[in-house]
């Protein structure tokens, strides 16, 4: 599907995955659960064997905000454009892996697995792949596999092979590859990617294959054969580009049927989307489906992790292809952390606990830290019985520290004390709602995490 608008490497046997985790953690006026104090998604994920990841794109890597979130909450990430054919060989046999270097490179500095993506795809290809006639496109394939794969050998876990060769009736899409190779070209994208890369998981990737149906039948077919004659196929990615109020009741059956056929099973390229304006009540269907897709997948050992689709409505590919929806992912367009994302909090295993009579919340934690400065958020969380209309939090900044700059927050400060009330359109919470903002500070001492107050308006 469309994309959203390193020096270590790394292996990945079955369902061990790398965390990437918060530095520190503060208290709140309602203290937080040792759970939340200290738990990602990525985290909360690892504790059960599996990934929490999100796909990401070149250009917002050049966003601090952004990617303060990125690098921290999320164990796995997923380059979500720059390895696909038109970026990795634009010219037959001229290959150039910069941009999805940068990505994975962040990946790797921030301690999280890469999912390589994608191989052999019939869209984003260069106009000269279209042209190389029927006798000379498989050696193609071979060789842009064999380049790719093997440029990223022992740095990606997971390789989507081929991605969405099936029609909705469970044909084979007449694409460039099945119409001048015919139906064995997927089998042999595979057994090239095996020789470049023996260690990687490799997947076949498609939409609407989430639920049990035409389509989802024919994959599950084809994968019942390759494994009868050995070719070698290691996964299954559910993109799951889900609509509002419509996960297919058949997920978690899918996904087991799957996996007794020896495979193991991602939810590759996860949102799911709603006509917009958001308001509370398509916020709680969006949680409960996002609930219901993560459960699922805990419910099936081989299914070994989730990835978002990007975790930000700012980033997100849905409103450019389906007009009027979008607010499709976990975290609203302003970083905020949407009822979706405590779902999937709590359904990973995390647990909140905050004094009701309080209102308000808030927990403090660094996303990064180098010599003479930080990054830090702090997450706002409706915990009373009415929606808030305005909040404020205070702590006091330890000496050597001073704040920088700050987003999604007004903030005033007299000597020592730190003071943030909510920007115009983060001030109403829904009930059990929440928001974060964040900083960059400057710190001359061992900076020490502050104990925040917040109170509601």
């Amino acid at each position: 599907m469309p994309a959203p608008a390193g020096r270590a490497r790394h292996v990945l046997a079955a369902t061990a995955v790398a965390v990437a985790g918060a530095l520190a953690v503060g208290t709140a006026v309602a203290a937080p659960s040792p759970a939340e104090a200290g738990s990602t998604l990525g985290r909360l994920a690892a504790a059960k064997g599996r990934y929490f990841g999100s796909a990401t794109d070149n250009p917002t890597l050049d966003n601090a905000p952004y990617t303060a979130v990125l690098g921290s909450e999320f164990n796995q990430i997923t380059v979500g454009n720059t390895q696909k054919w038109q970026y990795t060989e634009p010219s037959r046999g001229q290959f150039d892996f910069t941009q999805a270097d940068r990505i994975v490179a962040f990946a790797q500095a921030h301690d999280q697995v890469v999912r390589g993506h994608t191989l052999v795809w019939h869209n984003q290809l260069p106009d000269w792949v279209n042209d190389v006639p029927a006798g000379e496109l498989l050696g193609v394939v071979r060789n842009h596999i064999s380049a790719v794969a093997g440029h990223y050998r022992g740095q990606v876990v997971h390789w989507d092979v081929v991605n969405e060769a099936f029609e909705e009736d469970g044909t084979r899409r007449q694409t460039v590859f099945q119409q001048k190779i015919g139906d064995g070209y997927i089998a042999e994208a595979f057994k090239a990617a095996r020789a470049a890369d023996p260690h990687a998981k490799l997947y076949y990737n498609d939409y609407n294959i989430d639920g049990i149906g035409a389509k989802s039948d024919a994959v599950y077919e084809m994968v019942k054969s390759f494994k009868r004659q050995g070719i070698p196929i290691d996964g299954v990615g559910l993109q799951a580009h889900l609509i509002l109020g419509q996960v297919p009741s058949t997920v978690e059956q899918n996904i087991r049927r799957f996996a007794e056929l020896g495979v193991d099973v991602a939810i590759t390229e996860l949102d799911i989307r709603m006509r917009t304006p958001r308001d509370a009540a398509k916020d709680a269907q969006q949680a409960q489906d996002y609930r219901a897709v993560v459960n699922a997948c805990l419910a099936v050992t081989r299914c070994v992790g989730i990835t978002v689709w990007d975790f930000s409505d700012g980033y997100s590919w849905i409103p450019s292809v389906f007009p009027g929806e979008g607010a499709a992912l976990i975290y609203d367009e302003n970083f905020a952390k949407k009822p979706a994302y405590w779902a999937v909090y709590e359904a990973l295993g995390g647990t909140v606990t905050t004094d009701p009579p309080a209102g308000c919340a808030a927990t403090y934690r660094v996303t990064a830290q180098w010599h003479g400065g930080f990054q830090a958020e702090v997450t706002v969380r409706n915990t009373g019985t009415t929606a808030t209309t305005g909040w404020t939090v205070r702590w006091t900044l330890a000496q050597g520290q001073a704040v920088r700059s700050l987003w999604n927050g007004v903030l005033a400060t007299n000597g020592q004390e730190a003071t943030v009330r909510n920007a115009p359109y983060n001030g109403r919470l829904a009930v059990g709602a929440a928001t974060t903002f964040g900083f960059i500070g400057s710190s001359t001492g061992t900076n020490p995490v502050p104990a925040v107050t917040c109170a509601t308006a």
